[in-house]
C-alpha cells in the first residue's frame, strides 16, 4: 500500500512534480530540460509551513475573472496524426529518460491499441501545470494509440481520494472527458474544490475539505444529475474501481505525478524526459517503438 504522507508536491529548480519524496508545491512556468543526473531533493520543511500551500495557490487570483464564465468543454480531438516510423537514433535511453516496467503490467483499458496513460490528480499542482501539454499530446498521438487517465489517491491531506472517486464516477456517467478542464479550474482557479485555505495559507482541515457533493456541482454543468452522481460515486462499482486504480498506481511503480505509462511497459515523467515538450516527443517515440514491436 502507498503510505500516507504529508503535503508532498515539490518545486525543483528545473521541474515540478507531486511526489512521494517531496513536500512543496509549484506552479512555475514550464521548466528547462532537466539533467538525467539530477540528484534527489533534500527533505523539505514540514507540511504545516504556510509557504508551501501558498505556492500551490498562485493561480487563485484568476478566480474573480473566471468564476462567472460558463465552463468550456474539452476540445475535440483533431484527426489522428500519421504514425511516426520507429527510428532509434540513441536520443532516448532506457533507464535514463524512461523506465521499463518489469514485469509489464496489464493496461487500464480493454483495447488492442497502444495505451498512453496519464497518472494524475486534479489536486496536484504539477498536473495542473502539465495539463496543457497533456492536451497537446492527446492531439498528436497516432490512430493506433488510445489515451487513458488513472487518478491517484496517495495525498489524502490534499483531498486526492475524493477527487479520484469523483473522476471515476464521472467516467461511469460519461462526463469525465467533457469536464476535464473544468475540474482543474475548480481546484486551481475558482478554488471551489481547493484543499487550500483562503489565500493559500496552509491546507484545510479534513472536516473542511470539498466533498463529492461539491464535485457534483461541477459535473452538473456537463449534464450529470448531482444526486445520481453522488450515488454512483459511493457505489460498489466505484469502490471496486478505486481499489483497482490504487493497485495499478502501485504496480506501475508510480513515484510522482504526472507520470505517463505507455502500454503498461514504459514509464516516464517530465522530470525524467527533461521537460514538457520532451514528454510529448518521447511518448510518441515509445508508441512508435511499441507499434514496431521493438
Amino acid at each position: 500500500m502507498l503510505k500516507r504522507l504529508s503535503f508532498l508536491c515539490s518545486a525543483l529548480l528545473v521541474l515540478a512534480a507531486c511526489s512521494h519524496n517531496n513536500d512543496n508545491a509549484s506552479t512555475a512556468p514550464q521548466p528547462a530540460p532537466a539533467s538525467a543526473a539530477t540528484a534527489p531533493v533534500a527533505q523539505p520543511p514540514a507540511a504545516s509551513t504556510a509557504a508551501a500551500p501558498a505556492a500551490a495557490g498562485t493561480s487563485a487570483p484568476a478566480a474573480a475573472s473566471t468564476a462567472a464564465q460558463a465552463p468550456t468543454p474539452a476540445p475535440a480531438r483533431a484527426p489522428a496524426a500519421p504514425a511516426t516510423p520507429f527510428v532509434d537514433d540513441g536520443k532516448w535511453v532506457e533507464g535514463k529518460q524512461y523506465v521499463r516496467i518489469e514485469p509489464a503490467q496489464p493496461k487500464m483499458t480493454n483495447t488492442d491499441k497502444i495505451e498512453v496513460l496519464e497518472v494524475f490528480s486534479y489536486g496536484c499542482p504539477a498536473c495542473n501545470q502539465f495539463h496543457p501539454t497533456m492536451n497537446k499530446l492527446v492531439q498528436e498521438l497516432p490512430s493506433d494509440a488510445v489515451v487513458a487517465y488513472l487518478p491517484a489517491s496517495f495525498m489524502p491531506q490534499e483531498n486526492w481520494p475524493m477527487l479520484q472517486r469523483a473522476f471515476l464516477a464521472a467516467q461511469a456517467l460519461g462526463v469525465a472527458d467533457k469536464a476535464n478542464d473544468a475540474m482543474y479550474d475548480a481546484v486551481w482557479k475558482t478554488n471551489e474544490l481547493s484543499a487550500l485555505k483562503a489565500g493559500g495559507a496552509g491546507l484545510k482541515p479534513a472536516s473542511a475539505l470539498p466533498t463529492l457533493d461539491d464535485a457534483a456541482k461541477v459535473y452538473a454543468k456537463f449534464g450529470a444529475d448531482p444526486k445520481e452522481f453522488v450515488a454512483v460515486a459511493n457505489s460498489f462499482t466505484i469502490n471496486t474501481k478505486v481499489k483497482r486504480s490504487d493497485e495499478l498506481v502501485k504496480n506501475y511503480g508510480i513515484e510522482e505525478t504526472p507520470t505517463i505509462v505507455v502500454d503498461g511497459k514504459y514509464r516516464l515523467t517530465p522530470r525524467s524526459a527533461g521537460g514538457y515538450d520532451q514528454v510529448v516527443e518521447l511518448t510518441k517515440w515509445l508508441v512508435s517503438k511499441e507499434a514496431a514491436g521493438k
